[in-house]
């Protein structure tokens, strides 16, 4: 473990002394790469260096401590700050066996997320724009920013669809095992006789790619304008500002309408495309190697249930991981934490039980 992480050290320092001078780095996309490699090897590189500083005064002290020229007050000092020095070591041993477990690539990618209601109608769609709410509150809670891409909402104030993008540090390592169905029991509004009903929405996690990652042919692509509209077919837009992307080749159709400048819209429509295109290349390629991306704590996969939100009892439960809280107005809120936490870590147990 050590021989690899002083490797890690001299290639931090490498990058270090490229990104001081970038003209010896080829163009903006080279730098824009080292820069996310440096920035993704500063947090072990700063534990390695402090658990070396520790090693060496745990070393120093144990010298003290066994020489009987010292002086008898000295050595019960060094005996001391040994018990303290050998508990830190151990804490800084175990977070450097987690820092080096396998990376996902995409960890610190923005992230595109897609909320689509489900089964149960109205209610449904109801549920849709909670976890909306849910989310731009956690963005929010993280200094993340949060942009709509394109929404479909009714006329009750829920969303049929909605497709946000979310930029800031760590964006998908957070979010990534959000994806999924996510089931919620509860008494509608519209229900007379106090009978729970059970609807559900799903959730898609998509790492956001750059131009030059995915390349998308102009002529792979078809492009429909049309008028922008609002709940009930409303028009909001009295131009045809919004656009629908078809992607010949794999068939994924991507709309957005949330801008009133066609251009911006089919420039965040062709961001999406891009984004489902690197995500559905990625399950191929795991499929073929018989293995789930995130098979840790559940595949991602939109048709697998992930989540039951009961509102009379105030209970959440993540299924995959046996995870009940009895705190379910605080993660509505966007107090996701305590959700998300819990299935990193699980994650990173079973990643070191696998290495």
């Amino acid at each position: 473990m050590l021989e690899k992480l002083s490797e890690i050290d001299q290639r931090f320092e490498k990058l270090t002394e490229l990104l001081i001078q970038p003209e010896t780095v080829a163009d903006q996309q080279q730098f824009r790469t080292l820069s996310r490699e440096h920035s993704e090897l500063q947090e072990i590189v700063s534990t390695y260096r402090n658990y070396q500083k520790i090693s060496e005064s745990l070393e120093e002290n144990l010298q003290i401590a066994d020489d009987a020229s010292e002086d008898t007050e000295l050595r019960d000092l060094a005996r001391e700050e040994i018990k303290e020095l050998e508990a830190q070591s151990r804490d800084l041993t175990e977070q450097l066996e987690l820092l080096l477990l396998p990376k996902d690539p995409d960890d610190t990618r923005n992230t595109i997320l897609e909320i689509r209601a489900g089964t149960g109608g109205d209610e449904a769609a109801l549920f849709a724009s909670d976890l909306f709410r849910m989310y731009a509150r956690y963005a929010e809670s993280q200094q993340w920013k949060l942009e709509i891409l394109n929404e479909s909402p009714t006329d009750i104030g829920g969303f049929k669809e909605v497709v946000i993008s979310i930029s800031g540090k760590k964006v998908f390592s957070k979010l990534k095992f959000e994806g999924g169905v996510h089931r919620v029991q509860r008494i509608p509004k519209t229900e007379t006789q106090g009978r729970v009903h059970t609807s559900a929405a799903t959730v898609a996690v998509l790492p956001e790619v750059e131009d030059l990652e995915v390349e998308v042919n102009p002529n792979d692509i078809r492009v429909d304008v049309f008028r922008s509209s609002g709940p009930g077919g409303q028009s909001v837009n009295t131009t045809d500002s919004a656009v629908r992307i078809t992607h010949l080749p794999s068939g994924l159709v991507v709309t957005c309408q949330n801008e009133k400048s066609q251009l911006k819209n089919k420039n965040q429509a062709l961001k999406v495309l891009r984004a489902r295109l690197y995500e559905k290349e990625l399950q191929e390629q795991h499929d073929s190697a018989a293995s789930q991306r995130r098979g840790m704590v559940g595949s991602g996969d939109r048709s697998e249930r992930i989540r039951t939100y009961n509102f009379p009892q105030g209970r959440m439960t993540d299924h995959r991981i046996n995870l009940t809280l009895y705190k379910l107005e605080n993660i509505m809120m966007g107090q996701l934490d305590q959700v998300i936490d819990p299935l990193m870590t699980h994650h990173q147990a079973e990643l070191l039980k696998a290495s």
